[in-house]
């Protein structure tokens, strides 16, 4: 499961302009469809799988459009695909 969900997220923001966020909600309706019942049970491993995403540097998780802490966030928040590196 936790594969899907990765793929999912990632999928999510590869389809997003660069700064665009995703909600977590809508990668979780991408999964499990418009049932609320079936995806708000993906909400929390959705939310595990952004954490290690964002601890591998492949995702920023962002409140109020602001970076957090992946291990110290409370509430809503939202992904976003990190900012491409300037290496010349």
């Amino acid at each position: 499961m936790s594969e899907n969900v990765r793929q999912a997220i990632l999928d999510a923001l590869a389809a997003q302009s660069q700064g665009r966020s995703i909600d977590p909600t809508a990668v979780a309706r991408s999964i499990a469809g418009s049932d609320e019942r079936l995806w708000s049970r993906l909400m929390a491993p959705i939310r595990a799988e952004a954490v290690r995403l964002a601890e591998e540097g492949r995702l920023v998780i962002v409140r109020k459009n602001r970076p957090v802490d992946p291990r110290a966030f409370k509430g809503v928040y939202r992904l976003r695909a990190p900012e491409p590196s300037s290496e010349d």
